[in-house]
């Protein structure tokens, strides 16, 4: 795994590059080449840069993107070939994903909730975008949000206790002035078994 800040990840295995939400608070990965698939797991800019995912699909012919229902639109309008991603779906890309959610979570009852899909990677790592999404099925990695408008921390914790991952990364971290505070609750409060691993932006980790 390789991290670019916020909630962008690319997640490689032996016949596997995976580009996950590259979205406007997430740099380094504008040059990436030999992709075998872009996900997307919502429409908020944070998770999709309508500006710079069209010259990264251009470097990237050969990758299939996938996204949310309304996000597979509006990349649709940008001339943009995505297949919509749905609960339940399972497709391959190099390695298998499992697709998990149908939406993202509450920011305020006045906020009208959109689509949000989450994506199981090679039945290892789960990214859950913006929602507190739990697969039925295990999750060795999960990227776990660490802060946002939708998010306190002991929904963080709660989440990650639900999800009871071997690894968790914390992503989503943006948003926050001082994310090492969140990232030390994830730690201690995290279930025993489970190994919260901080990635630096721009470093990759292999797990």
């Amino acid at each position: 795994m390789t991290k670019y800040e916020h909630a962008c990840v690319l997640v490689e295995s032996e016949d596997a590059r995976i580009l996950i939400d590259p979205g406007k608070f997430s740099h380094g990965f504008e040059e990436l080449t030999d992709l075998t698939a872009i996900l997307v797991t919502h429409q908020h800019a944070d998770h999709i840069d309508m500006d710079r995912i069209g010259p990264l699909v251009r470097n990237n012919p050969q990758a299939r993107c996938y996204a949310d229902e309304a996000t597979a639109g509006l990349l649709r309008e940008r001339g943009i070939d995505a297949t919509v991603a749905r609960d339940g779906d399972r497709f391959d890309v190099g390695t298998t994903v499992t697709v998990h959610g149908v939406n993202h979570a509450v920011i305020h009852p006045d906020i009208p909730v959109i689509p949000n899909v989450g994506y199981l990677v090679g039945g290892r790592y789960f990214h859950p975008g913006d929602a507190f999404t739990v697969p039925d099925e295990p999750v060795d990695v999960l990227g776990v949000p660490a802060g946002a408008p939708w998010l306190k921390i002991s929904e963080a914790v709660d989440y990650l206790r639900a999800v009871a991952p071997r690894v968790a990364v914390p992503i989503h971290e943006a948003g926050l002035a001082r994310p090492e505070m969140h990232y030390g609750h994830l730690e201690r409060l995290a279930l025993s078994g489970t190994t919260v691993t901080v990635i630096p932006p721009g470093d990759t980790v292999e797990i």
